[in-house]
């Protein structure tokens, strides 16, 4: 009973606050309004460490599609992890993790914003471990160790910041703009925000994080923990544009998209598949944030909270029902049996190529004609178009292995369509997912965007979707025999499918070495030579020493014959010399 009780209270308090939130933005944008809050802790030699809350239109949406995405999981979890004995405490760890978003969210203050980064860090690492086994430790510690990277670089802009006199960045973001040192404060806060939106060289610890319950899969990958380099990077971005650190976040974000997108196309674990296109919409995020233009790369990352939520549900329901393998090759043929799971999983498909007037449409389609009107290079636009033409391939090749192609599950199998607390749940972020792109545009953008482009140009978003879509269908019904022609391409074949190596260079390259090193140092100077000249070696001094007083200390009657006789005969000694 209070299981279900505090996966009830906490539905309906996050969905009513983000109802609040909802009318308190619409308020806020229609009266032009900003609210800044400021509450003063300590004053020290004129600096000041303050709480401070900014709530404004974009903290406030933010804050509802948060709420409303985190309510809809909850929900989910009271059926998706109801055999599980403490589901208070993971309802409570995934709440931590909410509130630890909200913080970063709406702080103005480089210091709050460490707290909630923190936050979202140890949280993350304690949902990554919940299943407690070998592989969700890797896991976990590798996620931890490459967000703690992040942490360290904030920790870092922090220490620089006392330069200006005080933590809150948003008053700072035109004058350091014309600052001889911002090259090191905005360095420091792309790198954070690379770390924290797994972009290459941090991208491996994405799909490891996956060892996560799909709920927490759901709630991390829409709209919180990844999303919070690229929130990060939103609000810093006057710091951030035309520096050298952003031409090189741009060139990385690209790859970051491109190889996710071929990744996606080699794997066969369905949850590592959606967590490759969420690497790739990162980096789409990232990219065009790295172009100027933050606002647009704020309705990307709203719009594909909702769709990939929803993907995710549609993931861990299926999972469910196929007694918990994840291998697509397992699968088939499964729209005949769970039709309205299948029929919320395509639509969020399909928002996520950006099919016409669904979710991820106005939010891509933007960004591709923003791409083709702007004078970058080559290389880039075709990185973008080339990543936009991989999302319809992994997409289709992943409808073609779930609900076309034949059915290949094993002999003992248990399909059913009839969870209703896991549907109704899914049912709200499908609404969202068909509505959400356009009802954002309204609100983002009230003045309209003029992008004059040539017929084939504007054109292009179409043709190289119909083009991913036409290959995906081919490759998903290629049979064993005509894929022996592709051995010769094994080397390039696993270079390709292992994300570029990320994963090794990671795990041996970097996390190993470092790690040995701290033990090594640990063994030799902090419990050898250090212990020896401080702790460990006073303390066997002391003890021989003791020992040796306390020899004499025993009342013992040979001891102190020994000792008169000794006396004695220094006593006579000194007598026979005067």
């Amino acid at each position: 009973m209070y299981k279900n009780s505090i996966c009830f209270l906490s539905f309906f308090f996050l969905f009513f606050m983000s109802m609040v939130n909802f009318f308190m933005m619409i308020y806020f944008i229609m009266n032009n309004m900003v609210i800044f809050l400021e509450w003063e802790l300590i004053s020290f030699s004129s600096m000041n460490i303050v709480m401070s809350i900014l709530l404004d239109w974009m903290s406030l949406l933010f804050m509802m599609f948060v709420m409303l995405i985190s309510s809809v999981v909850i929900y989910y979890s009271k059926s998706y992890m109801s055999s599980e004995m403490n589901l208070n405490r993971f309802i409570i760890l995934v709440l931590l993790f909410v509130f630890s978003m909200i913080l970063l969210i709406i702080s103005p203050n480089i210091i709050s914003i460490l707290l909630g980064w923190d936050g979202l860090g140890l949280v993350s690492y304690c949902l990554v471990i919940y299943y407690q086994n070998i592989k969700s430790y890797n896991a976990g510690m590798l996620t931890a160790l490459s967000n703690r990277i992040g942490d360290v670089f904030i920790l870092m802009v922090i220490s620089w910041m006392m330069n200006y006199g005080s933590w809150n960045y948003l008053f700072y973001l035109n004058f350091m703009k014309n600052d001889f040192y911002m090259f090191m404060v905005s360095s420091m806060i792309i790198i954070a925000a690379m770390t924290k939106s797994a972009q290459i060289p941090f991208s491996s610890w994405l799909p490891a994080a996956m060892a996560a319950p799909t709920p927490v899969s759901a709630l991390v990958h829409s709209s919180t923990l990844v999303t919070a380099g690229v929130y990060l990077l939103i609000r810093f971005n006057l710091l951030l544009i035309d520096t050298l650190f952003m031409k090189l976040l741009m060139l990385l974000s690209g790859l970051t998209m491109f190889m996710a997108g071929i990744s996606a196309n080699y794997e066969f674990d369905l949850k590592k598949i959606i967590a490759l296109s969420t690497l790739s919409q990162l980096g789409l995020m990232m990219s065009i944030l790295s172009m100027g233009l933050p606002d647009l790369a704020f309705f990307h990352l709203l719009t594909h909270a909702m769709f990939k939520a929803l993907l995710f549900m549609c993931a861990g329901v299926i999972i469910h029902m196929m007694l918990d393998i994840q291998d697509i090759r397992f699968m088939g043929g499964i729209s005949n049996y769970i039709p309205l799971t299948s029929l919320c999983m395509n639509i969020s498909n399909m928002a996520l190529c950006g099919i016409p007037f669904l979710a991820g449409f106005y939010s891509k389609d933007l960004i591709l004609e923003m791409v083709s009107l702007s004078n970058l290079n080559f290389f880039i636009f075709l990185l973008y178009y080339l990543s936009t033409g991989l999302t319809m391939f992994y997409s289709f090749r992943l409808m073609m292995y779930l609900m076309i192609n034949n059915f290949n599950l094993l002999s003992l199998y248990n399909l059913y369509d009839e969870d209703f607390i896991m549907l109704k749940s899914m049912f709200i972020l499908l609404f969202m997912s068909v509505i959400s792109g356009s009802f954002l545009m309204w609100i983002v953008f009230p003045y309209p965007y003029m992008i004059y482009l040539p017929f084939n140009l504007k054109m292009m978003v179409i043709y190289v979707s119909i083009l991913g879509l036409l290959m995906g269908y081919l490759i998903s019904n290629m049979n064993f025999y005509s894929l022996n022609k592709f051995l010769k391409l094994y080397e390039i074949s696993s270079f390709l499918c292992m994300m570029w190596f990320l994963p090794n260079l990671s795990t041996y390259g970097l996390n190993y070495y470092f790690l040995n090193l701290g033990q090594v140092l640990s063994k030799n100077i902090d419990m050898g030579w250090s212990e020896l000249y401080s702790g460990q070696g006073m303390f066997m001094i002391m003890k021989k020493y003791s020992i040796f007083y306390n020899f004499f200390q025993m009342n013992n009657y040979k001891i102190y014959l020994f000792s008169f006789i000794l006396w004695m005969m220094i006593f006579f000694f000194m007598m026979m010399l005067y």
